[in-house]
């Protein structure tokens, strides 16, 4: 079961990225994770959960006014790789994302290939790589999947200047 992170679920979800072998390497602690999805839950980003107690989780940002109407996938983590939790978060979070925006962004780290592939199958582009872009030793494969094509449900830049009828 998919739904929307409460409260409650955050000092599990925190406890999951301060475990996280890869977030160690952003110098992810449980403190500073607790923080930064008690901010999330506050803001219009979008936290979703699987399970109870959670298997995993998938944080969205949007950014409509930006990169033609975008959302990036901020984190995507699962505690048990391989069993369907991962896929089933980005299908909720594309879902989810596509209500408001046009196209979904990511990053991964390069030397990540298990996580690139696994976007790749999800039909996700390379688009380029980012080096340093967080911490000077760890570099960003950035990867861009539309989710709609422009003028979907109405034309988003009339609606913006609104001139739509």
């Amino acid at each position: 079961m998919i739904r929307v992170a409460a409260s409650r679920d955050l000092p599990s979800l925190a406890q999951l990225m301060a475990c996280s072998p890869l977030l160690e390497r952003y110098r992810t602690t449980y403190d500073g994770a607790l923080a930064s999805l008690r901010k999330a839950v506050a803001s219009d980003d979008l936290v979703l959960v699987h399970g109870e107690p959670p298997a995993g989780f998938a944080w969205l940002t949007f950014a409509p006014r930006m990169l033609n109407g975008a959302a990036y996938l901020r984190l995507l983590l699962v505690a048990a790789p391989g069993h369907g939790t991962g896929a089933a978060l980005l299908e909720a979070a594309e879902a989810r994302a596509q209500v408001q925006a046009r196209h979904l962004y990511l990053l991964v780290t390069t030397d990540n290939l298990s996580a690139r592939r696994f976007y790749e199958r999800h039909g996700y582009r390379h688009v380029g790589d980012l080096p340093g872009l967080v911490w000077p030793d760890l570099d960003e494969a950035l990867y861009h999947k539309p989710l709609r094509a422009a003028g979907a449900n109405g034309s988003d830049r009339e609606r913006e200047r609104g001139t739509s009828g």
